[in-house]
């Protein structure tokens, strides 16, 4: 079965870990989000993509959630030390990874070639495709101002509501080679238990992904990043609240409206299940604790269509 999962943030990054730990690696392709891409003391740094290599490498920081395990700050400590960005969290392990793709950005390399380059030099066998090679950038309206994405979660703290999202670039983004055709060779399509405004939204913002997605022949299921109303991290939570109305599984499938036919969602929402409509519920504990909980939400989306 080729499967395809649409992917932004760390949840969605766990969540491809579980569903390449169910399935074997070649027939799963992970189309990731660049909205969040930004430049740190000089270096592209690509934070979804890098979750989803870090996942699936075996390297990721299972206890912060982000970044590489073992890591230390000594490049960071000496930046900040004189006068250079340190906002932006960088260790010492991840500065090689941007060190890389930065110079084969600059030699002239398009980001989906450079992230196959490193995604083979990590051994990670499941195709991983950013969204589109040319230029997306997640900004947030706020009451405070607009900020660019990693201005508004990191520097800021995700502190100030959001009015509206928007993309830099989504009239002209094109699919990077090979995320259409994946997705047109795809038995199912999996959106992750991502933030669907900044982390799936990118994505979608791809006008030709959009619409591969909505004219599709195969089922799309889509899991809630949400348990009890409630995101695990982040602001998923007050993002719907304000955006959608509110953060029922019908407030969450109205985000993808035409583009999914399953919700998974966790079992304190069962009793919530209300205006779904042609949005078949599957109810199932999505926590993702540890690699067994990751497998078995895996299972829960993949079984959520009949073989």
């Amino acid at each position: 079965m080729n499967v395809v999962v649409l992917s932004g943030g760390v949840g969605g990054a766990r969540f491809v870990r579980g569903v390449v730990d169910v399935l074997s690696a070649p027939v799963t392709s992970v189309i990731g989000n660049v909205g969040d891409d930004v430049e740190v003391l000089g270096l592209h740094v690509s934070p979804d993509l890098d979750s989803i290599l870090y996942a699936l490498a075996g390297l990721a920081d299972e206890k912060r959630g982000w970044g590489r395990s073992g890591e230390t700050w000594h490049a960071l400590e000496t930046a900040g030390a004189l006068g250079g960005e340190d906002w932006f969290a960088l260790g010492d392990r991840d500065l090689g990874l941007h060190l890389v793709r930065t110079q084969a950005l600059r030699a002239g390399g398009a980001l989906s070639a450079v992230t196959a380059r490193l995604a083979k030099a990590l051994g990670v066998a499941t195709k991983l495709l950013p969204a589109t090679d040319d230029r997306l950038r997640t900004w947030l309206d706020t009451p405070a101002g607009t900020f660019p994405f990693q201005e508004w979660f990191v520097a800021r703290g995700h502190r100030d509501e959001v009015d509206a999202v928007r993309f830099e670039g989504d009239e002209t983004a094109r699919p990077a080679p090979g995320v259409l055709e994946a997705i047109g060779r795809a038995d199912l399509i999996l959106l992750a238990p991502s933030n669907p405004y900044v982390s799936v939204g990118p994505i979608l913002a791809v006008q030709k992904v959009r619409a591969a997605l909505a004219r599709r022949r195969v089922s799309c299921v889509a899991v809630s990043p949400l348990i009890g109303g409630r995101a695990v991290k982040g602001p998923a939570d007050r993002m719907l609240r304000r955006l959608a109305g509110g953060t029922s599984p019908r407030h969450l499938a109205s985000c993808y409206e035409g583009l999914i036919d399953v919700l998974v969602v966790d079992e304190a929402d069962a009793d919530d299940l209300g205006g779904l409509g042609r949005v078949r519920p599957i109810v199932a504990r999505t926590l993702m604790s540890d690699a067994d909980a990751r497998r078995r939400l895996a299972e829960a989306a993949l079984g959520a269509v009949p073989a």
